[in-house]
């Protein structure tokens, strides 16, 4: 247990970081299901959020079994996705694509089950169009990055969630791990509110245009307050998770009072960090409008291209 979250590996489960893109961790998770499924004498079931990436899981074990037998997959294009093979399961932004279980035979009379995605509630995605679900919803590696918030200082996700530092806490480093597509701009709290209400559906998106009515749609906002202890420079102590956006490394040495806005009835939460390390290969710095990626070199040591969010 730590800051109060119990591990599943307490009851034989895992924790596995994998990608659907490349693969990596894909094949040792199944396996640990199988091994889980024989031991219980039972099926696979795949359950989770919406949009968490469940059929594009799914698609990833079918072109695994596809190459294992050997068979050929019909790759008639379907009405509507023309990228889609037959046979595949629809992936999308938009919840509820997946309407049914749908089965995958792992063989020795085991099988896997894609079902409909929950529909949790708190959830920022269902306040969302699809043109901005597709900003908020990654569709490549996300680009972590990291800005240093003094007290009276914030940083506006897109026009969806704002950071602040609040009372006497000194400067932290804040992280944040959401799609490359939503914009961050740090600036002074005093001037948040009417920078959102010259720039949202523009310099800062999303929300889309028209900005103020699309502000207007997504309703009043609400604060939380948050206080979390600091564990050094050298890794993070804890994530504010955003639900429906991402997540906000924290980092730093004593206590950060932190101030966190989402829509009202949003859900917010404080874990473990889940990548406590990302911090300085993700620093930034702030000029103008943008935050801007270091440059740097990478563990490889090839030379790291400057990024950042316009």
């Amino acid at each position: 247990e730590y800051l109060g979250v119990q591990s599943i590996a307490n009851v034989g489960g895992a924790v596995r970081l994998v990608s659907c893109k490349t693969g990596y961790g894909l094949s040792s998770m199944l396996q640990k299901a199988q091994d889980l499924a024989e031991d219980m004498d039972c099926d696979v079931y795949v359950v989770g959020a919406a949009n968490a990436g469940k059929s594009t899981l799914i698609n990833f074990i079918l072109d695994k079994n596809v190459q294992k037998t050997g068979a050929g997959r019909n790759t008639k294009k379907r009405a509507g996705n023309q990228n889609a093979k037959k046979g595949a399961v629809t992936t999308s932004p938009l919840p509820g694509t997946t309407l049914k279980f749908i089965q995958v035979d792992l063989g020795n009379g085991q099988k896997l089950y894609d079902t409909p995605g929950l529909l949790v509630p708190g959830t920022l995605t269902q306040l969302l169009t699809p043109a901005e679900l597709k900003m908020v919803v990654p569709k490549k590696e996300v680009e972590p990055i990291t800005l240093r918030i003094a007290s009276g200082k914030c940083v506006q996700v897109g026009g969806l969630a704002r950071i602040e530092v609040i009372g006497d806490s000194k400067p932290f480093l804040f992280t944040f791990f959401v799609s490359n597509d939503i914009k961050l701009h740090p600036t002074d709290t005093s001037r948040a509110d009417e920078l959102i209400a010259k720039h949202v559906g523009g310099l800062i998106t999303p929300p889309l245009a028209p900005g103020p009515e699309r502000m207007e749609q997504i309703g009043e906002f609400e604060s939380h307050d948050i206080e979390i202890d600091g564990t050094g420079w050298k890794e993070a102590a804890a994530d504010i998770t955003l639900r429906g956006l991402g997540w906000v490394a924290v980092t730093g040495a004593g206590v950060a009072k932190v101030r966190v806005s989402v829509p009202k009835g949003i859900g917010i939460s404080v874990r473990p960090p889940l990548m406590p390390f990302d911090i300085w290969e993700a620093a930034a710095s702030h000029t103008g409008g943008k935050a801007v990626r270091k440059g740097g070199k990478t563990k490889s040591g090839k030379r790291r291209k400057g990024v950042g969010r316009r």
